[in-house]
């Protein structure tokens, strides 16, 4: 996940935005589920790394629609290219405290 210290306003305001992205399955948002890898913003330009809980995953293209509407209503954002990549593979690890708690799963 990207450091939240090292974004600039703008990134930091787009990764705020991408908490109201809610994986359908999970009903938790995609940044606690520690889906998002990293946000860079240059020239109006987003750019969102990112991966899904399973490579398979039946839902990717609605999370896919709904991270570009996310990212592109931060002001100063004209557009979003998601970078989807599989490595590092996820695991339950990257979740947030929150996300762990939510889902019922007690560290």
């Amino acid at each position: 996940m990207t450091q939240q210290d090292t974004l600039t306003n703008i990134e930091s305001d787009v990764f705020e935005a991408l908490k109201d992205v809610i994986d359908p399955e999970l009903g938790i948002d995609i940044v606690n589920l520690g889906l998002i890898y990293q946000v860079k913003v240059a020239d109006g330009a987003c750019h969102v790394t990112m991966t899904l809980t399973t490579m398979g995953c039946p839902l990717g293209h609605m999370l896919d629609e709904n991270v570009k509407k996310a990212a592109t209503s931060v002001e100063g954002v004209d557009e979003c290219v998601i970078d989807l990549v599989w490595e590092p593979a996820w695991d339950m690890s990257m979740m947030t405290r929150y996300a762990k708690v939510a889902l019922g799963l007690h560290e």
